[in-house]
């Protein structure tokens, strides 16, 4: 058999298996999802708590994000959000917001601003942090300082959220992220350069860094708030 047919039969067993192993993909989680569908109907029929019914729709959701139909997935990581805000359960409806963004939707960039608003704000899983604000650095144009902001708050929150091993993982990943950024932002290659493009962009000083944040996340709710920020600040200790 000549190379060339060798290659290609090689190819050809590829391509099948690659299509092979995204059905049995497909295939486990429609079955993943139809008992996800059953449980909710079982526990909604008995009065079951509002935030167990809630964690299902989420798992629903992120179920039906992983089939590509991020459309039937949107209303029910909505709802779930709204039952988790009410139960101040905030890491829950940030990872709501997650599964929103990743929906594909119309207002999925307005769910990502407030999933990143709810991160910052509390204390949450700090993995999840970092990947609703790594979104924003992969949506953001490479002139833009946006993703400067996202990946250095992103650092910032991985050395003093986490600990040990996990927050060196995390504290490396992060470097390396906000490197990334610096190379398409302004081509920086060298240490001296990336010192200078930290400075002249302010990316050193939280108070300073944290403030132009909050204006990444106004440019993505565009206002459409689905919760009252100013009362959930006011339950916040004072410290």
């Amino acid at each position: 058999m000549k190379p060339y047919d060798i290659t290609r039969t090689h190819l050809q067993d590829s391509a099948a298996d690659s299509v092979t192993n995204r059905a049995a993909e497909e295939a486990a989680l429609e079955s993943h999802l139809l008992a996800l569908e059953e449980q909710y109907t079982t526990l909604s029929r008995i009065g079951a708590d509002q935030a167990k019914l809630a964690e299902l729709q989420l798992q629903q959701a992120r179920t039906l994000v992983g089939l590509g139909r991020g459309e039937d997935a949107w209303p029910l990581a909505r709802a779930a959000f709204d039952t988790f805000i009410e139960a101040e359960a905030f890491e829950s409806a940030a990872d709501c917001c997650d599964v929103l963004f990743r929906a594909e939707q119309p207002e999925s960039l307005n769910a990502l601003g407030q999933g990143i608003w709810l991160a910052v704000t509390y204390p949450i899983d700090v993995e999840l942090s970092i990947e609703l604000l790594s979104h924003v650095v992969d949506e953001t144009p490479d002139d833009a300082d946006g993703a400067a902001v996202a990946a250095t708050t992103a650092l910032f929150l991985a050395d003093v959220r986490a600990e040990g091993s996990q927050r060196d993982n995390l504290t490396f990943f992060t470097s390396q992220l906000l490197a990334d950024v610096a190379r398409r932002h302004s081509e920086v290659q060298s240490q001296q350069a990336f010192d200078l493009w930290r400075d002249r962009l302010e990316l050193r000083e939280p108070d300073k860094f944290l403030v132009r944040l909050r204006n990444v996340v106004d440019v993505l709710v565009q206002d459409d708030w689905w919760f009252d920020r100013d009362a959930l600040q006011g339950k916040l200790p004072v410290n």
